[in-house]
């Protein structure tokens, strides 16, 4: 520095510095999406994609995999402590499990006899015992288990990670709903919202439509002549060029050409990757797959296998709308139950076996668990204030519980999970940083875990 330059001469010459300095920081507020998505990519990658097995309705914790003692011994006795403030409905006294719990495989993870098959897994599950919500009722619940958010329209998590990592596979969408709900929030579960139409889940079937009948709509169009086919083209063509023009910039344009173009390629690749007769007879037989009861599920874990393995970045597999017992809960989980363990365990063991396991984390969990208090005829009512979901594969420890629910199972209590944390979390196994992975709209930065959220390091593999 020169030693005779005043303050106020110092200020004026490097005031075009400190301009630069400012508009740096302006320009990196105002950074277009991809600059925004890349930045978020930061963590170290443990998983490359996401299989979600949603068990719509809400299964039992206290009668799949979180064993309570107490209960058992204190069936039929008042719960000894204070019920939640607000309830979805009244419930009565302590009902134990009508299943046994058994330890299972080297960890001596506990699991009900609902599940023998997936039982036989437990060494590769990492169980998060004491997830929490706030929402008692189906809607909200699975709008914030699905979006973050219970009160507005959000971006789902599959759209958060098809923007944040793009896709692997141009020939296919990067994220299929497979048998998706349409209700308690309907389309908005897979919604990409105000993030571009690109990101929304791509729906195959719906709930209360068999499996072997779902099919992506408008794929093809056989009544459709090739000269027709060729007007179609060349109307995408003038399309694309009007959306790329700058100043005619319209995003929804932009989104129905890229879903066009994205129609267009996958006519070569979508029917292969959805024709599972060329599967062997042993491998539909691991996932139940022409069997009485297990049939309909296990054609969506065996898709989600194929799609992943394709390069499918989020692929849901839906169990609609069936874990909602009220009432005769031993009758109706026991159904449910019996629908999904043989075809999750196959998936399991199908992904490990060809080695994808490793970089697939598969995630099962309900919008939230039950009462351990007695509701109606021998049932149990909502309960988001303590549950239990597991996850496999994609960097987490096998063989694991974290977290713990009460002595009845009612209250998450020890390292509580907010739905927050487990947003964060699955968004860091996948190298993603929850607090960067934003999209401004209407004036603010907007992200999945909205203001909050905890990644929970202690699940992640060494």
């Amino acid at each position: 520095m020169n030693p005779g330059l005043s303050r106020r001469e110092l200020l004026t010459r490097s005031a075009l510095g400190f301009g630069a300095l400012a508009a740096a920081d302006l320009l990196a507020a105002i950074a277009g999406p991809q600059d925004a998505a890349a930045a978020a990519r930061t963590l170290p990658v443990r998983a490359k994609r996401v299989i979600f097995l949603f068990m719509h309705g809400g299964p039992s914790q206290v009668d799949t995999f979180d064993w309570k003692p107490l209960l058992h011994r204190d069936d039929g006795k008042p719960l000894p402590f204070a019920k939640p403030r607000i309830q979805f409905a009244q419930t009565g006294n302590l009902m134990r499990s009508p299943w046994r719990f058994t330890q299972h495989g080297q960890s001596g993870s506990w699991a009900s006899a609902l599940f023998p098959n997936v039982a036989k897994h437990v060494d590769d599950l990492c169980f998060v015992k004491s997830l929490h919500g706030t929402n008692p009722a189906h809607g909200g619940a699975l709008l914030s288990l699905h979006t973050g958010s219970d009160t507005f329209v959000r971006p789902s998590m599959g759209s958060w990670i098809l923007y944040g990592l793009g896709t692997e596979n141009r020939d296919l969408p990067g994220f299929i709903t497979i048998s998706p709900t349409l209700g308690h929030g309907g389309v908005q579960n897979w919604s990409s919202a105000f993030l571009p139409g690109s990101f929304q889940g791509s729906p195959v079937g719906r709930a209360g439509l068999p499996t072997k009948d779902a099919r992506l709509r408008h794929l093809d169009d056989p009544s459709r002549l090739p000269d027709a086919r060729a007007d179609d083209l060349a109307l995408l063509r003038e399309l694309n060029r009007v959306a790329k023009d700058p100043a005619s910039h319209d995003p929804m344009l932009e989104a129905q050409v890229e879903a066009f173009e994205l129609a267009f390629r996958m006519q070569a690749q979508a029917p292969d990757a959805f024709d599972i007769s060329k599967e062997t007879t042993e491998t539909k037989k691991l996932y139940g797959i022409d069997q009485s009861g297990t049939d309909d599920f296990g054609r969506q874990c065996l898709l989600a296998r194929r799609l992943s393995e394709r390069g499918v970045r989020f692929v849901q597999c839906s169990h609609s709308y069936k874990w909602d017992q009220h009432e005769q809960l031993k009758e109706m989980h026991e159904k449910n139950a019996a629908e999904v363990d043989l075809p999750i365990a196959g998936l399991l063991a199908d992904l490990k076996g060809r080695g994808l396991l490793k970089d697939t984390l598969v995630v099962w969990a309900g919008e939230f668990g039950r009462t351990p208090t007695m509701q109606g005829n021998k049932g149990r009512d909502h309960n988001p204030h303590g549950f239990t979901i597991w996850m496999a594969g994609g960097g987490v420890k096998g063989g694991f519980s974290y977290g713990e629910t009460d002595d009845y199972g009612f209250y998450a209590v020890r390292d509580k999970v907010h739905v927050h944390d487990f947003h964060a979390t699955l968004l860091a196994l996948l190298g993603l940083d929850h607090e960067k992975l934003t999209w401004r709209h209407a004036g603010r930065d907007f992200r999945l875990t909205d203001v909050s959220g905890r990644v929970v390091t202690e699940l992640f593999a060494s």
